[in-house]
C-alpha cells in the first residue's frame, strides 16, 4: 500500500476519510494494529537499516573530516538507526498498546437539577499532522499514539530521513490497515520542500491539530503561514541551577547525565548555574568531569576564574595524568559571549554561570529559558519549594537530571513532542493529550421552558 502520493491536498483527504473510521475503532482492534506494527518493525528490521543508511550516507561526505560534512554530529546521532533502536521503537508501540484507550474516557458526569444526565467525555481530535526534523523514530512515536488515540496522522519529515521515513511509514500503515484500522489513517508527504510545508500548515478542512517538531527556524516557518491550530513541541534551552546546599557528587552526576548521556536532544542541558558560595567545590569537581568528558564549557567570569585556579594547581602536581589534565580544562573552558545564555546547542558545549542566590537563578532562567525543562540540585527543602513555584516550565526537577522529559520515562509509552505551551497541552504530548472532549446530554423528553 502507498503511503504517499502527489498532492498534500489528497493525503488529508484521505486521513480525513480514515479519521471517522478510526475514530468508532474499539480498543482490540487498535492494540491488534499496534502490535502488528511492532512485529513488523522487527521483522522488516533489514530494510529499515539499509534506508537508514541511505540516509547516513547522503548526510556526510564519505571520508571527510567533521568540519566539512554537511550536517554535524549531533543531527546523525539523531538521524542514526541500529538493531537496538529498532528495538527500542517496537517496545515503544507495544507500551502505546498496554496502555488505556484515552477514547471514551469519562471525564466527569453529573445529572441536572431537570434531570438531565451529562457527561465530558474523551474523543479523538480527528486528523493531526507532525511536522519533525531528523529523528525518524518519530515516525513510529507519532503514528502509535495517533492510532491509539484513534486520530489519523499525516507525517512530514525532514529530507535528511526521507528514505527511514519512507520505509517506516509504509511498514506502519501496511500492517495498520491488514489489520483492520481503515486505509489512510497512516500517511506522508514529503518531496515538496517549503512549499509543501505552507500546504500542509493551511489544510483547514482536513487537519484539527498540526504539531511542528523541530528548532526554532522550523517554529518560525510555520507561523508565519500556518492557519491551522498548532501546538510547538519547540527547543529545549535547559538549566540546572546547583545550590550552596548542594550534594557534590549528586550534582555532578546530574549535570554529567544531562550534558553528555544524549546531548542532541531537547531535554539535555544548557546552561549550569551555581551558586557563588558552594561555586568552589562544584567547580572543582564539575569542570575537569566535564573537561575529561569533552564538554567544551563556555563561562562567565567567576568560572574563568575557577578554571584558571583549578589548572595552575594541576600544573604543580608530581602526576603527569593531573599535570595533562590542567592542559584539558584550559582547553575546554572558554568566555561565554551574551549569545550563550540563549543558545540550545544540541551538542557537547555548556555555559556556565555563578549566581547569589535561588532567586537569580530564577530570574536567569526567565529571561533565557525556553519553559521545557529546569533542574534544581539542593538539599534546601525551602529553596527547592521556591525554585518549583518561581520557575515557569513545562518541567521543573528537584534533584534529578532534565533527561527524564520524555514521554516514554513518564510512563505515556511514547509522546509526539514535548510542548513548552500552556493552552491544551504542556510538556509531553502523549495519548490524552491528542483527545479532545465532548459532552454526551440525555433526557426522556425534556424540552426547555
Amino acid at each position: 500500500m502507498a503511503t504517499t502520493v502527489s498532492s498534500v491536498a489528497e493525503v488529508c483527504a484521505r486521513a480525513r476519510e480514515a479519521s471517522r473510521g478510526l475514530a468508532r475503532t474499539d480498543t482490540a482492534t487498535k492494540n491488534a494494529a499496534l502490535l502488528a506494527i511492532a512485529a513488523a518493525l522487527r521483522e522488516r528490521a533489514a530494510e529499515i537499516l539499509s534506508a537508514n543508511e541511505h540516509d547516513l550516507r547522503a548526510g556526510e561526505e564519505s571520508g571527510a573530516p567533521p568540519a566539512q560534512r554537511v550536517v554535524g554530529e549531533a543531527l546523525l546521532d539523531r538521524l542514526r538507526l541500529d538493531e537496538q533502536r529498532i528495538e527500542g521503537m517496537a517496545q515503544a508501540v507495544e507500551a502505546v498498546a498496554a496502555l488505556g484507550d484515552p477514547v471514551g474516557e469519562v471525564i466527569d458526569g453529573h445529572r441536572l437539577a431537570n434531570g438531565l444526565d451529562v457527561r465530558k467525555v474523551r474523543v479523538p481530535l480527528g486528523v493531526i499532522a507532525v511536522v519533525y526534523e531528523a529523528r525518524p523514530n518519530v515516525t513510529i512515536d507519532a503514528a502509535a499514539l495517533c492510532v491509539k488515540s484513534g486520530n489519523a496522522i499525516v507525517l512530514r519529515g525532514s529530507s535528511t530521513a526521507a528514505h527511514s521515513n519512507a520505509v517506516l511509514s509504509s511498514i506502519a500503515a501496511e500492517a495498520a490497515v491488514e489489520a483492520g484500522l481503515p486505509d489512510g489513517c497512516i500517511g506522508l508527504v514529503a518531496g515538496g520542500g517549503r512549499q509543501e510545508l505552507a500546504e500542509l500548515a493551511t489544510q483547514d478542512g482536513t487537519i484539527d491539530l498540526l504539531i511542528p517538531r523541530g528548532g526554532e527556524g522550523l517554529k518560525a516557518a510555520l507561523k508565519e503561514v500556518a492557519s491551522v491550530p498548532v501546538i510547538y513541541a519547540a527547543s529545549g534551552n535547559c538549566h540546572i541551577y546547583v545550590d550552596d546546599s548542594a550534594d557534590v557528587e549528586q550534582a555532578e552526576r546530574i549535570v554529567l547525565n544531562a550534558k553528555t548521556q544524549r546531548p542532541g536532544v531537547c531535554n539535555a542541558v544548557e546552561t549550569v548555574l551555581v551558586h557563588r558560595r558552594t561555586a568552589p567545590a562544584i567547580l572543582d569537581a564539575l569542570l575537569p568531569a566535564l573537561a575529561e568528558a569533552g564538554v567544551t564549557v563556555r563561562g562567565d567570569e567567576a568560572t574563568l576564574q575557577s578554571a584558571e585556579g583549578l589548572a595552575k594547581v594541576f600544573a604543580e602536581s608530581d602526576d603527569p595524568e593531573i599535570v595533562a589534565l590542567a592542559q584539558t580544562i584550559r582547553d575546554a573552558v572558554e568566555p561565554a559571549t551574551d549569545e550563550d545564555w540563549d543558545t540550545e546547542y544540541l551538542a557537547m558545549t555548556v555555559a556556565v554561570a555563578v549566581v547569589d542566590s535561588v532567586e537569580q537563578a530564577i530570574e536567569h532562567i526567565a529571561r533565557h529559558g525556553s519553559g521545557h525543562s529546569e533542574a534544581i540540585v539542593t538539599k534546601d527543602t525551602a529553596g527547592a519549594r521556591a525554585f518549583q513555584l518561581g520557575v515557569d516550565a513545562a518541567c521543573v526537577y528537584v534533584n534529578a537530571s532534565t533527561r527524564f522529559t520524555d514521554g516514554g520515562e513518564f510512563g505515556m509509552g511514547a509522546e509526539i513532542g514535548n510542548s513548552t505551551q500552556k493552552l491544551h497541552a504542556r510538556g509531553p504530548i502523549g495519548l490524552r493529550e491528542l483527545c479532545t472532549f465532548k459532552y454526551l446530554v440525555e433526557g426522556a423528553g425534556h424540552v426547555r421552558a
